[in-house]
């Protein structure tokens, strides 16, 4: 799909209404990811074997949604499917060979996002339909537990949004959303004495807590008081507790819809890097707090989740001048890259953008916006046919709502701590510390004097 406007981009939802009966690929409310019944059943300790873990492993592997249990008439024991068992262990087996691949690249196994064919899927489920149909809340529980809960709403936790709130009061009037999530992060890892509970039930308990927490520490924007701003309580959507931080705009239900839809689609997408830092936060057991805060880091860098404000400063200037190809021929001359264009997963337009572009195209303040961002794709398409992205498409959301050009990442980072927590959940069940690898040394070979005042690393001779 291109940036037409008159293309449609399938049905949605509406910000703020309960998801309706869902067709093709989406599950519908209520639905648990799991394998059909069969008739030969194994024990707990059987099943343990068959796949090579620890008895809480196979009770992971069922939490996730990757084994269905039932429980043994007359006894506490759960017992399992014997062919859906065999089938996880010849999964298993393929992802130790692949993890062991040529050309010595590491794999991380995941049973939570798909990337193939210029499309994505939440745990099978195309991750679009998902998005259109569902709210970011239900989003993330399909992805935590593979169970879709229609209705679904997070809760911050009084004494932790509390906390939060006072602490990132405190840091300077420049700070930016990165700095501010942060700091509400930490407070209320601080505030939590349960956080190091790393059962799946204890890090989802925290995890519920603490994407409102961060939502609720953001000041609102346009200095409304807080406890007055539009949104500030904890009832309605994720979405319409953001919007106020985000915007001093009435949300209005199309522009409130995107930016849910825009959550619900940025949950998660495979092991990107900040991913991976999660991941390995995870394997050293850190909690769920500390997983989210290394998310967070690597995030903010610009080639990650800040990339939306490259493109929201590249719209906000061609929709001032009129047109793109000025702006563009600037990018290009001073050795630049045109934000907003083109993604290595995906051969055409990701399709986090077409959702997103289709449905700001039924949003009125954002024509001039949107038409720039046309603009900047056909400009670029006379040399290089590169496509929308999404940050394309927040900036678009962003510049047509008056948003600052942080808003994008704020949305990234609040939406990917969802898919953070769900890769700690996976992580949490391998073999801990497990992703370390081996450092090749290319510095001075010992042994070497011990230096002197003023010697640098490369000074003086070897001994």
């Amino acid at each position: 799909m291109t940036l037409d406007a008159a293309q449609d981009p399938g049905p949605e939802r509406s910000a703020g209404t309960a998801p309706g009966p869902v067709s093709g690929t989406a599950p519908g409310p209520g639905t648990t990811a799991s394998a059909p019944p069969a008739a030969h059943r194994l024990t707990t300790r059987e099943t343990a074997e068959l796949l090579g873990v620890k008895p809480e492993t196979v009770y992971a592997y069922v939490s996730r949604g990757q084994l269905s249990s039932r429980r043994a008439p007359g006894t506490r024991g759960s017992t399992f499917d014997a062919a859906e068992v065999r089938a996880l262990a010849r999964r298993t087996g393929r992802r130790e060979q692949q993890a062991a691949s040529a050309a010595g690249e590491s794999a991380i196994c995941t049973g939570l996002t798909l990337i193939e064919h210029d499309r994505y899927h939440f745990r099978g489920v195309d991750a679009t339909e998902l998005a259109r149909r569902y709210g970011y809340e239900e989003v993330a529980e399909w992805l935590w537990t593979g169970e879709l809960r229609a209705g679904t709403r997070f809760t911050a936790p009084e004494e932790s949004l509390a906390a939060a709130r006072r602490t990132v009061a405190t840091l300077p009037e420049h700070s930016g959303s990165a700095d501010r999530l942060r700091v509400a992060v930490v407070a209320a890892a601080a505030m939590d004495p349960l956080r190091f509970d790393l059962s799946p039930d204890g890090v989802l308990n925290s995890a519920r807590g603490l994407i409102p927490t961060m939502v609720g520490a953001l000041p609102p924007v346009g200095g409304a008081p807080r406890g007055q701003a539009e949104g500030d309580g904890q009832d309605g959507s994720l979405a319409t507790r953001l919007w106020p931080r985000l915007s001093a705009l009435p949300a209005d239900a199309p522009s409130l819809a995107v930016l849910d839809t825009a959550l619900a689609l940025l949950a998660d997408h495979d092991v990107a890097t900040s991913t991976l830092a999660a991941r390995v936060a995870a394997s050293a057991h850190a909690h769920p707090y500390a997983v989210v805060l290394a998310g967070l880091g690597v995030l903010e860098g610009p080639l990650h989740g800040a990339a939306s404000g490259l493109a929201h400063r590249m719209l906000t200037e061609a929709v001032a001048r009129g047109s793109a190809a000025p702006v563009v021929a600037d990018h290009l001359r001073a050795g630049r890259r045109v934000p907003g264009l083109g993604h290595r997963l995906y051969t055409g337009e990701d399709p986090r953008a077409t959702v997103l572009l289709g449905l700001l195209a039924r949003v009125p303040r954002a024509a001039a916006a949107l038409e720039a961002a046309r603009d900047v794709v056909a400009t670029t398409a006379r040399h290089a046919p590169l496509h929308a992205n999404v940050d394309l498409a927040l900036a678009v959301l962003s510049v047509s709502c008056g948003m600052p050009a942080d808003a994008g990442e704020t949305v990234f980072a609040v939406s990917r701590t969802a898919g953070w927590i769900a890769h700690a959940l996976e992580e949490y069940t391998e073999q801990p510390l497990r992703m370390r690898p081996g450092g090749q040394y290319d510095g001075p070979l010992p042994p070497r004097p011990v230096p002197g005042p003023g010697d640098r690393a490369g000074d003086g001779a070897a001994g």
